[in-house]
């Protein structure tokens, strides 16, 4: 959302007495309640020791507090004990003179030698257990852009090509190890859940593979950590972590998944149209130009996989979302999906989706007119963007505990 404003110059000095106070509460408290349709309600968790990286982290962590524990203490205690021995009274003679103390100067070189080689040893036998990915892991192949992220999975073909994707929302199984190969596709992102595992830079042209795992199932909070633009804030993903044998049914389901044809006649075939061939009359892109739909001529890859779309529960990399099935459905969410689809740019600083209602954004650095779709079109393609849903029970949604939020999927 623009918060952006001009400022005219004098304007800092208009009146701010009491008597705008009343409408300034009153203007705070409106915003808040527009913005409340559109924020996330789950927060990022640390401390989570349901993963094995962060137990690994605990442990090492550990060991360092504990050795500067005793450090101190050892300082502290020679430190004293040597003022107290060595204090002198008053006298004018002078003090004896000594240097040197071959035995003391071997202890303290010694000493924090050996410290720091412990510490070396627990900090390379830690790397060795997080660093290296075993042939029995997980592969997701995650791809971060302005301001969104991709998961695929590889070993997941589909049929007539290509592999399950999902766009924001990461599933993954539980007491597994998870092999993430991580990338960007513009500019420097921080892939960061903290639940399963550290964060990670996701550099163009460089891809990084580290293992990540949780044994406990439930939806967690993950954030983009490197400021990246003008949306970094709303750069936020899912992960979704699910027991073994529910992973495989999801999986399995999204593999055989081919989205539904729309009945004729209904707004889901209008949006249909509408989603593959645009408005040309008008200068509306189709949406397929950038958008894939498994089982569909829809192939586009600069946008979000919008495959499983209807099953999802966040819209707009995690700006909003529901824990509920019925929240999805409520009037405030058809309204922020409208408005998203409608004007992107607008609800979204620095999305490159582009506009709807004719109005202009910056597109890679260009100023770009949006071409026009009546209210009742953008609904139809709402419509048939709710339509494209993953089986009831792979609704890897329902049922599953929201950490760091409240309540499960509904």
């Amino acid at each position: 959302m623009n918060t952006n404003h001009d400022q005219r110059p004098g304007e800092s000095r208009r009146r701010s007495g009491p008597g705008r106070l009343p409408w300034t509460l009153a203007g705070a408290a409106l915003g808040s309640l527009l913005l409340s349709g559109c924020q996330s309600n789950q927060s990022l968790t640390l401390g989570d020791m349901a993963s094995s990286y962060n137990r690994e982290i605990l442990g090492m962590s550990l060991w360092a507090i504990a050795l500067s524990v005793i450090i101190f203490i050892g300082v502290s205690a020679a430190l004293f004990y040597t003022v107290n021995k060595f204090r002198e009274e008053n006298n004018t003679e002078a003090p004896a003179q000594f240097h040197g103390n071959n035995r003391l100067e071997v202890v303290l070189v010694v000493v924090p030698v050996i410290i720091v080689m412990f510490l070396s040893v627990l900090t390379v036998r830690s790397m060795a257990r997080l660093n290296p990915t075993s042939k029995e892991s997980v592969a997701i192949e995650t791809l971060g852009r302005q301001f969104w992220w991709n998961f695929a999975y590889p070993a997941s073909a589909v049929q007539g090509g290509g592999v399950v994707t999902n766009g924001n929302e990461m599933l993954m199984p539980t007491r597994q190890k998870v092999a993430i190969t991580l990338t960007s596709g513009d500019v420097i992102h921080g892939f960061w859940a903290p639940n399963i595992g550290g964060q990670r830079a996701a550099i163009p042209t460089v891809k990084k593979v580290w293992e990540v795992d949780t044994d406990r199932a439930g939806v967690y909070q993950g954030n983009c950590s490197q400021l990246c633009g003008a949306s970094h804030a709303n750069m936020r993903y899912k992960v979704i972590a699910l027991d073994q044998d529910r992973f495989n049914t999801v999986m399995t389901a999204a593999k055989a998944y081919v989205a539904p044809t729309p009945a004729a006649g209904s707004p889901e075939a209008a949006g249909y149209a509408l989603f593959m061939q645009g408005k040309s009359s008008t200068g509306a892109v189709a949406c397929a130009a950038c958008h894939r739909v498994q089982g569909t001529p829809a192939g586009g890859v600069s946008g979000p996989d919008l495959s499983f779309f209807g099953t999802r529960r966040t819209l707009g990399a995690g700006m909003w979302e529901a824990m509920t099935a019925q929240h999805w459905e409520e009037p405030k969410a058809a309204a922020e999906l409208h408005a998203w689809l409608k004007h992107s740019p607008v609800v979204k600083p620095g999305s490159l989706m582009p506009r709807y209602d004719g109005g202009t954004s910056v597109i890679n650095g260009k100023v770009t007119k949006g071409g026009t779709l009546t209210d009742e079109e953008i609904d139809d393609i709402a419509a048939y963007l709710r339509s494209l849903r993953l089986p009831e029970e792979a609704d890897y949604w329902r049922g599953t505990p929201v950490h760091g939020g409240q309540g499960v999927g509904q």
